[in-house]
């Protein structure tokens, strides 16, 4: 069977099956070994694990999963790359090939059915467009999920593991960091791919907090002032969360609020922390009770 991490079989595979890339679901097929064994080493998947993949293309991260994990289920939304899988990982007795959306996929009850219950590990080379719905989706819905290792847009790994007061640093940095520990475990040139994209990309490994690093009373609290403090980044924080649509308070609860963690009205959001943004949750929350 044909190593895909050589790019000459990856171009024969797909000049014979006169594969067509598809802007729409934003295919770029990985071609560097290195970069594959890196991302089978920042998994840290072992012949003990259930692997989720996400997007495997022309199977050529799959090739590499399957060797060294116990099961691996990969669901792709292309079906003019199911022909192709089905050539590419045909050898392997423990690899299986699921045509659908990742996002209308039950990943509970996958988890249920292949190991057990138990937390599954997710690898994936995202398309770049859809990296943020998928890992939230991951995350906010709970599922059983031990670890998230991808291939991300070099800005977006950037982002996710930014710390207060950085430019990078958002409601995604937020977001992800109050579910995960993010570690990023490699940076990828363009030329890694065909086709090759405009801009560099980020191994990326999420590992998922055993209970988030804060306590709040209502996530989705934390939540809404996360992004009303972040949708007009110059803004200060009061006057973030007094102009935002999702956040019920009046001026001067929030300025209170502001106030009992410690801050100065000037302040803005950019500058606080998770542990002061899951405070400021937790008083707002109090304040309805």
């Amino acid at each position: 069977m044909a190593d895909l991490g050589n790019p000459k079989n990856t171009i024969e595979m797909i000049q014979k099956h006169q594969f067509a890339f598809q802007k729409k679901f934003g295919q770029n097929f990985l071609i560097d070994p290195h970069v594959l064994d890196k991302i089978i080493r920042a998994a840290g998947v072992t012949k003990d694990d259930f692997v989720l993949e996400i997007g495997p293309g022309i199977g050529t991260l799959t090739q590499y999963l399957a060797e060294t994990a116990r099961q691996v289920m990969a669901v792709e939304i292309d079906e003019n790359l199911i022909p192709i899988l089905n050539e590419t990982l045909g050898g392997y007795g423990n690899v299986s090939v699921m045509n659908e959306d990742i996002l209308k996929v039950d990943i509970n009850k996958m988890a249920e059915e292949h190991n057990g219950g138990q937390p599954i590990k997710v690898v994936a080379n995202l398309p770049y467009y859809i990296t943020t719905p998928i890992i939230m989706g991951l995350f906010e819905n709970h599922v059983p999920v031990e670890s998230i290792t991808v291939m991300v847009q070099k800005e977006v790994a950037d982002r996710m593991q930014a710390g207060p007061g950085s430019k990078d640093y958002g409601a995604l940095s937020l977001a992800v960091q109050y579910y995960a520990e993010a570690y990023i475990a490699a940076n990828v040139p363009p030329n890694c791919f065909i086709p090759r994209p405009n801009v560099g990309s980020a191994v990326i490994r999420l590992t998922r907090h055993k209970k988030p690093p804060v306590y709040v009373a209502d996530e989705g609290l934390l939540f809404s002032l996360i992004r009303a403090s972040f949708n007009q980044r110059r803004k200060t924080l009061l006057n973030g969360l007094n102009n935002s649509a999702y956040i019920s308070y009046s001026k001067e609860q929030i300025q209170e609020g502001i106030a009992h963690i410690g801050q100065p009205p000037s302040v803005r959001g950019e500058a606080l922390t998770l542990e002061q943004f899951g405070k400021l949750a937790n008083y707002f929350s109090d304040l309805q009770n």
